[in-house]
């Protein structure tokens, strides 16, 4: 199953705590697509998921945004 978090117009730090809470209702293995426009998320998205156990299976540029694909870990 995937799910989208559109987190576009969101700064630091809400793109990853509505990641974080997004993630909580996922089952290990669902996949969370993310699309952010926060500068500071190319470095806090990729520290997120290193911290919490998640992979960070995509990422890149998508117009002005960024886009983010998440596979939720067990941590």
């Amino acid at each position: 199953m995937e799910q989208r978090l559109d987190a576009t117009g969101l700064l630091c730090p809400l793109p990853v705590l509505r990641t974080r809470k997004r993630l909580r209702s996922l089952q290990v293995g669902e996949v969370l697509h993310v699309r952010t426009d926060d500068p500071a998320a190319v470095v806090d998205m990729p520290h997120f998921c290193a911290e919490q156990g998640h992979v960070l299976h995509d990422a890149g540029p998508d117009g002005a945004a960024h886009l983010w694909r998440i596979v939720k870990g067990g941590g």
